[in-house]
């Protein structure tokens, strides 16, 4: 028999039933359940790459701040000008016409004043009552905004006479600096954040905590809105930090030790730190001074043109928080 005719005679042959336990195995079903698993857990190891992306993105700014290009500034002094020695200067802000006003501190000698600048001259004073240490300064619609050390009150001040016309609370968990770019209060309280407070209910509607290079920025104090911008001393340092009111991201910094210095090497042993910036901004003039500083400064702030050393921010400028 031919292999032909054999094929087909095996094709025509009717199958034998089989019994079932006896039956042969049925091809394997279609590999389909591993390939959705791989499928699901690839989707799932992008979700998790793309969430972690979008928290560091949306609420951490310390992802922001390492990409951010940071400026670093020195200083030159342009004037000087008289200041009160016994000035423990929490607030200052420039308000025209050659007028400061200031808020100093120290329980039984805080105050609220308006200075001359060319003078230096006190030429009205408000005494706080004794149980109160004075922080930060700003101006708003002819008001004078103060806030105090270890308390959310604050008082409100007419712009003329000092007279005092109001009392608030704030959301800060205490008072040390204050600004105002005409719109809302920007507020700090020792802390690495900034407030952004309503200038009518003193409630906080934002805030952000200041970064640099992962590193949070503790102590920010006096505070002043300069240019779209929010510059802050940094307690216990020579360091003004300059931050987005927006993201809290850290655009620059500025380095003064120079002046501190050159007042030491001249004999005022008596003096604290660096505290209170003030900002003419029709004249565009920047100025700056301490606790019990004899002198004021007009400076203007230069980018350094060399690189600065690594770590020299850290060193200078970042401290752990502040303690008391």
């Amino acid at each position: 028999m031919s292999t032909t005719r054999s094929l087909k005679k095996n094709h025509r042959q009717p199958q034998q039933k089989q019994n079932p336990s006896m039956a042969a195995p049925s091809a394997p079903p279609r590999r389909r359940k591993p390939r959705t698993l791989a499928t699901v857990s690839a989707l799932l190891f992008v979700f998790l790459v793309i969430s972690v992306i979008s928290l560091l993105l949306v609420s951490s700014n310390a992802w922001r701040a390492f990409q951010h290009v940071v400026s670093y500034d020195s200083i030159t002094v342009v004037n000087e000008f008289p200041h009160d020695p016994q000035a423990f200067t929490q607030g200052l802000l420039y308000a025209g016409n050659d007028t400061l006003f200031e808020s100093t501190g120290i329980y039984g000698k805080s105050s609220v004043r308006k200075v001359a600048l060319r003078t230096g001259k006190v030429e009205n004073l408000r005494k706080m009552d004794g149980s109160l240490f004075g922080e930060g300064l700003t101006l708003l619609s002819n008001r004078l905004i103060q806030v105090t050390w270890l308390q959310t009150k604050g008082f409100i001040y007419d712009l003329k006479n000092l007279s005092k016309i109001g009392t608030f609370n704030h959301d800060m968990k205490d008072g040390w600096g204050l600004a105002t770019d005409g719109k809302v209060l920007f507020g700090s309280d020792g802390s690495s954040t900034v407030y952004q407070i309503d200038p009518q209910t003193f409630k906080v509607v934002s805030k952000q905590v200041v970064y640099y290079k992962g590193h949070q920025v503790h102590n920010l104090n006096e505070l002043e809105y300069i240019n779209g911008e929010v510059w802050a001393n940094v307690y216990m340092t020579d360091c003004i930090v300059r931050i987005s009111p927006n993201d809290g991201v850290v655009v620059g910094w500025i380095f003064l030790p120079s002046l501190r210095k050159e007042l030491i090497e001249a004999g005022n042993n008596a003096i604290d730190v660096l505290n209170g910036i003030a900002w003419d901004a029709e004249q565009e003039r920047i100025f700056v001074t301490g606790k019990l500083w004899p002198k004021l400064y007009e400076i203007k702030v230069s980018p350094i043109k060399k690189p600065i050393k690594e770590g020299m921010v850290e060193q200078l400028c970042l401290r752990s928080p502040f303690k008391f």
